[in-house]
């Protein structure tokens, strides 16, 4: 009998999500967690800039291993992932910024071009970035890479809007919002490409959260609620936690 090809070995269930409005939800909760979050670990626990990426990054790790052994969706190993991925992504950006001192354009341009090289690459080798065909190991593997940089991008775009162009928490938050509104009209009324629009969705909600978390966490005297990392951080984490048990009850219930 000839040998069965890796690829076909190692094809499995979607590894995503169904994208409804659950989806959309704990999304930008999870970009808020990795805002906020990454601020207490910095600066509440004093574990630094260096310190917190190598014990973030050593999470994330181990999360994605357990991701990448499952040949199905199971939503707490997925969400899960892309919480911690979301912490790490803030904390590349954070790194380039404040330990390397690159310029918050420069790190745009730079992740933009990272992300796009990796649709390329993607697209190139699976003729498809659509994220309802992720039954491979190697899909799987572009997905999740294509995925740190959108962090990693928002967080720069997210800065760069609040900071540097002196927007403000408030009203980046609303511009981000205005342009993933745009996009959801372009998609349902003017049928814009599928695939194209969730990932411009996926890009745009990443600064919409940190804008959001900013807002929430940050001290009056800086524009923000005063709400702080902490309280901010359980607040998210605790309506993630909620959703994502309350989904794989649904598809327990689904599957009896």
């Amino acid at each position: 009998m000839p040998a069965t090809p890796f690829p076909a070995a190692r094809t499995m269930l979607n590894k995503v999500p169904e994208v409804t409005l659950y989806f959309w939800i704990i999304k930008i909760l999870a970009t808020t967690v990795g805002e906020t979050a990454a601020d207490f670990l910095i600066f509440n626990l004093h574990l630094g800039l260096t310190n917190t990426m190598a014990i973030m990054g050593a999470f994330l790790a181990a999360m994605l291993v357990a991701q990448f052994r499952t040949r199905r969706c199971i939503e707490w190993v997925y969400w899960s992932a892309v919480v911690l991925i979301s912490i790490v992504g803030t904390l590349v950006t954070d790194n380039l910024v404040d330990n390397l001192g690159v310029s918050l354009r420069t790190t745009v341009w730079a992740f933009g071009g990272a992300l796009a090289a990796t649709f390329a690459a993607w697209h190139a080798s699976e003729r498809t970035l659509s994220i309802h065909a992720v039954t491979t190991t190697r899909r799987e593997a572009f997905y999740w890479l294509a995925i740190l940089f959108t962090f990693a991008l928002g967080t720069a775009a997210g800065d760069l809007a609040a900071e540097t162009l002196k927007l403000g928490y408030v009203n980046s938050a609303l511009m981000f919002g205005s342009a993933i509104v745009a996009v959801t009209i372009a998609h349902y009324g003017f049928r814009a490409n599928a695939i194209g629009a969730f990932w411009m969705a996926y890009i745009l909600t990443r600064p919409l959260g940190a804008s959001f978390g900013d807002w929430l966490s940050q001290p009056l005297a800086n524009g923000g609620m005063g709400w702080g990392t902490v309280v901010t951080s359980e607040a998210f984490l605790g309506a993630i936690l909620a959703l994502v048990v309350f989904l794989s009850l649904r598809r327990k219930m689904q599957a009896a």
